[in-house]
């Protein structure tokens, strides 16, 4: 499904809400302390937004996993199936680190920062995953600002 620019910033931003709150709750889970989740959640909404933009920039440069198909007189560029799992699993790496290192830091004065930090980011792995999958399945069922799937035709000799 194609969508349109404002549907694109709307979904981006439920799912930055979304994450952000799992964070903030997984934080509270492993530090028992609401001012430090809300501490770790609020940090990671601003880093998450701009770590996410590179990792876009960064993947728009990289060749691996394109290939080009010809649709009528043009040649597209599109991804290969492989590319997303492995862009997917990539941010979510970065993601689980960015979350691990502001966990540590704002636990600094816990007895066991690294270990907190550590189930925290651990733990958000499988929650974002979940929560992701459940995420793209509602906005599916949305239909506001969708552009129905392009049919190509056939070109003609």
């Amino acid at each position: 499904m194609q969508e349109n620019h404002v549907r694109s910033v709307i979904k981006g931003a439920s799912w930055r809400m979304l994450g952000t709150i799992d964070t903030i709750f997984l934080s509270f889970i492993y530090t028992g302390q609401i001012t430090k989740a809300l501490k770790i959640g609020g940090v990671e909404l601003f880093t998450k937004i701009f770590l996410f933009y590179l990792h876009e920039r960064v993947w728009m440069r990289l060749t691996f996993g394109t290939e080009e198909v010809r649709k009528g007189n043009e040649i597209i560029i599109q991804d290969k199936h492989y590319r997303s799992i492995i862009k997917g699993a990539s941010w979510r790496v970065i993601g689980s680190l960015d979350t691990f290192w502001i966990a540590l830091f704002v636990n600094s004065d816990s007895a066991h920062p690294t270990q907190t930090a550590f189930y925290i980011a651990a733990t958000e792995v499988i929650t974002k995953i979940a929560l992701f999958w459940m995420h793209e399945r509602i906005w599916m069922r949305v239909k506001w600002g969708a552009k129905p799937d392009q049919v190509l035709q056939p070109a003609t000799q």
